[in-house]
């Protein structure tokens, strides 16, 4: 998957999480533009991606989530890893 593909899903887990306008969130957003992005929301969007994408995020992965843009990054990596095996 490349961006464009990974992004709506990116976007309606947001929604799902934080109860948005998913076209609200672009590759940019951040915590600090998405109300209830606080380490609260931020678990609760982790298990929201990894239920959409049927992947694992470990801590270090959720560390790195700091923008939209690395969460698509990290769920592109894990989906690679994913259909090597």
């Amino acid at each position: 998957m490349n961006d464009i593909d990974v992004l709506p899903k990116v976007q309606e887990a947001f929604k799902a999480t934080f109860d948005i306008d998913p076209q609200s969130v672009t590759l940019e957003s951040t915590p600090n533009d998405v109300p209830d992005w606080d380490s609260v929301g931020h678990l609760s969007l982790g298990a929201n991606l990894e239920e959409a994408f049927k992947i694992s995020l470990d801590v270090d992965d959720l560390m790195e989530m700091e923008s939209v843009r690395d969460i698509v990054r990290i769920i592109n990596a894990k989906l690679s890893k994913k259909s090597v095996k």
